[in-house]
């Protein structure tokens, strides 16, 4: 039995083509959503450009047929523009008669229940207007294509019951052949049986079906910094293997996922030559009230934002001149062209080949500004993305639907990208404390 839809303004903005998510059923657009998705066709953000193309969209479907009296969409199901009067009001409660977009979208959806036989449902990210719809008696729901569950989201590991026998094996070897089947570049822990504190770790081979010994970091360390746990050698193999182009690492506040991966940049970068540089960006969003408007130009204006990079590179170079008199800085990387920070509002339209790039709190990016990031990779490029999904500061997305757990998602099992997700924090005794109780 089909249903009808009814979508709300900010599903529109979220993505542009959900029109084409609900399968053959029947959508309807409330007139009040057009008219408050033509207030951000101007926006320089995002949320503009997903307003323009959903015009886009919709002005070519207007070419097909008559919007008020419903066009076939490519997918089977059947759009419609519906118009709002006042007499739609009359039929919600009395405090929500008030002439806001919200409860025009309510009396609209109301309106064609009480015309179809079929099931009206409204969609919205909204909390509340899903809360307004359920006390009037109307179904609601989150608009959920892209969601991905924290509690399943993909951790990038496993652990491995054999003998001891086969680990010392693997040991002598560097690799074993494994019966059971795991996902390309899953970070595994072989297991003794008998013993389970005789292990081994290992990344998983999918194309020979084998666990494969992981890439160790120097014993100086990569810029003075050693893996302090499992998760952390995990993440070094996957960030020093130049045969995965995509590493994305998930972790809580301290866990060292930016630290990490600047301290492997620059080994790839400035002491092997693998890359041309180390380019490390980051969304720029505030924590608590903005500040407004910065003075200054660019590099000035960036440099409050980028200040988190800054210290983790001023901490790896300090690392590295311990017990020497000369202390070198960071601008010191950016003016031989080893180390650029930008910001990610200048990617698009971009062409990036052979660097090594970071983009740091990808938490707080939408999946199409991920995709937009990703796709600038030209040839020989290395891209990492890291992030807490508990630690968004973007309005318009939450730890479900935001850019970097979707795209661990999709490329779970790809033999070009790897993912761990890192869970002890090593920052300091409070850091990990307070990550845990706050």
């Amino acid at each position: 039995m089909s249903k009808t839809f009814v979508l709300d303004t900010n599903v529109l903005l979220h993505d542009p083509q959900a029109i084409y998510r609900f399968d053959d059923n029947n959508l309807v657009v409330p007139m009040t959503v057009i008219e408050e998705i033509d207030r951000f066709k101007k926006d320089l953000s995002e949320t503009g450009r997903n307003a323009r193309q959903f015009s886009r969209i919709i002005d070519g479907l207007r070419a097909k047929a008559k919007l008020v009296e419903g066009v076939e969409l490519e997918n089977g199901g059947h759009l419609r523009v519906d118009l709002y009067t006042e007499e739609h009001l009359k039929g919600l409660p009395p405090e929500l008669r008030s002439d806001r977009g919200d409860n025009r979208i309510l009396a609209v959806a109301l309106d064609i229940r009480g015309r179809s036989n079929e099931s009206v449902i409204l969609v919205t990210k909204d909390t509340n207007l899903r809360i307004k719809a359920d006390v009037i008696g109307l179904t609601a729901q989150d608009y959920e294509s892209d969601k991905v569950s924290l509690d399943e989201l993909y951790s990038g590991t496993a652990e491995v019951l054999l003998s001891r026998d086969d680990i010392d094996l693997f040991y002598s070897q560097g690799f074993i052949p494994l019966e059971e089947e795991f996902l390309a570049n899953q970070c595994l822990t072989l297991m003794d049986a008998a013993n389970p504190s005789h292990t081994a770790l290992a990344r998983f081979n999918r194309a020979l079906r084998q666990a494969e010994t992981l890439l160790r970091a120097p014993k100086e360390g990569l810029w003075g910094i050693h893996p302090r746990n499992r998760e952390q050698q995990f993440a070094f193999d996957l960030l020093l293997n130049e045969d995965i182009q995509l590493v994305t690492l998930v972790g809580k506040a301290g866990t060292g996922k930016t630290l990490l991966a600047i301290a492997a940049g620059l080994n790839k970068s400035a002491d092997e030559g693998q890359y041309s540089r180390l380019l490390v960006s980051r969304p720029v969003f505030p924590l608590g009230r903005d500040l407004g408007f910065l003075p200054g130009d660019l590099e000035e204006k960036l440099s409050p934002w980028m200040q988190p990079i800054f210290d983790n590179v001023e901490l790896l170079l300090g690392a590295v001149e311990e017990g020497s008199k000369r202390k070198r800085g960071y601008k010191e990387l950016v003016d031989l062209g080893l180390l650029e920070i930008e910001a990610l509002t200048y990617i698009r339209g971009r062409s990036i080949p052979k660097q090594y790039m970071i983009v740091d709190e990808a938490q707080n990016l939408t999946p199409h500004e991920i995709k937009t990031i990703v796709t600038r990779a030209g040839e020989g490029t290395k891209i990492i993305l890291t992030g807490d999904p508990y630690q968004i500061d973007n309005p318009y997305i939450d730890s479900a639907s935001n850019g970097l757990t979707y795209v661990v998602e999709k490329f779970k099992g790809e033999e070009i990208a790897g993912h761990v997700t890192l869970t002890k924090g090593e920052r300091s005794c409070l850091a990990e404390l307070a990550a845990n109780l706050l």
